[in-house]
């Protein structure tokens, strides 16, 4: 069973990191910080369609604020989606911003709605982590998914992930008659290899999603990691598999049900394969994120050197042991592809 060790601390935005952003279009010019979302007068608690607490308060504004706050966040939503065409903001409104007070990094959701057909969207402005900000861009360059996201200063803006969330779907669609449980048993078996080679932690089931696919024969499904607080910081090998999540038990039956190691083999093979391709097909830019990576501190020093035996002995590949820090244990985990 994977544990976390305690609540990890708030790495800022280095030098290096701010160089890569910049270079890479991720680092713009925003109207409204994060702090500034600080100043609401008031909240109340925000429930779910049940009437069950979200553990999310929306927050409300002084009149004399609340104009101009929603305003400069539709322009944050107008450089998120659109490249900061601000045309698009002409049928936009903001229907509410929510408030995560049990989060680590206290973060603000913003649901914006089109007027015109009442479609919404959401997105989120967060306390910039360097921890998250380099795991949405491994997402972005080593996974099948692709990442929007901004940052300045020490404000992060994120698009929404959409899916089902993991917990919800475990409870309510894992034994449905159409669930197809040998497809789902696959997918997670390849995020596990997904999370391991590029060493995101935590992954238990309220931090990801399942994107359901309906196809003209069978259901696809792809599990998508929403949380990368946890990129290349705990100490224990176990935290960067998903398998070793009790949250995630529902998933792990299916496997050991279904899949042979034999097959197993085959899909972790097939996972790395895809990854090593996307590390090729982008290999000057994955240099210069693991540079920068390689130039930060991300975790203490005790957990690099608990991985960096872990690793050893995983890989029987010495090599590790050499490691200093995470950016160098990241690269050596990619370089086994």
């Amino acid at each position: 069973m994977a544990l976390i060790s305690k609540k990890k601390k708030i790495y800022p935005i280095s030098e290096g990191l701010r160089e890569y952003l910049v270079g890479y279009g991720r680092e713009v010019d925003i109207p409204i910080h994060y702090d500034e979302l600080l100043r609401y007068s008031s909240s109340i608690a925000l429930y779910d369609s049940l009437e069950k607490d979200t553990l999310w308060e929306t927050v409300f504004y002084d009149q004399s604020d609340r104009e101009e706050i929603h305003l400069n966040v539709k322009k944050i939503y107008a450089l998120l989606k659109a490249g900061g065409d601000m045309s698009v903001m002409q049928h936009l409104y903001v229907d509410r911003i929510d408030l995560c007070v049990y989060g680590n990094t206290q973060p603000f959701r913003v649901r914006i709605v089109n007027r015109i057909n009442d479609n919404f969207d959401y997105f989120y402005i967060k306390n910039a982590d360097a921890s998250r900000v380099y795991g949405l861009e491994l997402e972005h360059l080593l996974s099948p998914n692709r990442i929007s996201y901004l940052v300045h200063q020490n404000t992060l803006i994120e698009e929404h992930i959409a899916g089902i969330p993991g917990d919800k779907f475990m409870k309510d669609h894992m034994d449905l008659h159409d669930t197809n449980a040998i497809r789902l048993a696959k997918e997670f078996v390849k995020f596990n290899e997904r999370c391991f080679v590029r060493l995101l932690g935590d992954m238990h089931s309220s931090n990801f999603v399942i994107d359901v696919t309906p196809d003209f024969e069978e259901t696809h499904y792809r599990i998508r990691a929403i949380d990368f607080d946890q990129q290349s910081y705990e100490g224990k090998k176990s935290i960067y598999l998903p398998q070793y999540f009790k949250e995630n038990n529902k998933l792990i039956e299916l496997g050991m049900k279904y899949i042979t190691p034999e097959s197993m083999r085959q899909y972790q093979k097939e996972e790395r394969t895809l990854i090593s391709n996307r590390v090729r097909s982008a290999k000057v830019t994955i240099q210069n994120i693991l540079n920068a990576m390689e130039g930060d501190v991300l975790s203490q020093r005790e957990n690099v050197d608990s991985l960096r035996r872990e690793l050893a002995r995983h890989y029987k590949k010495q090599e590790f042991l050499k490691a200093q820090n995470m950016g160098q244990l990241l690269r050596i985990s990619l370089n086994q592809l």
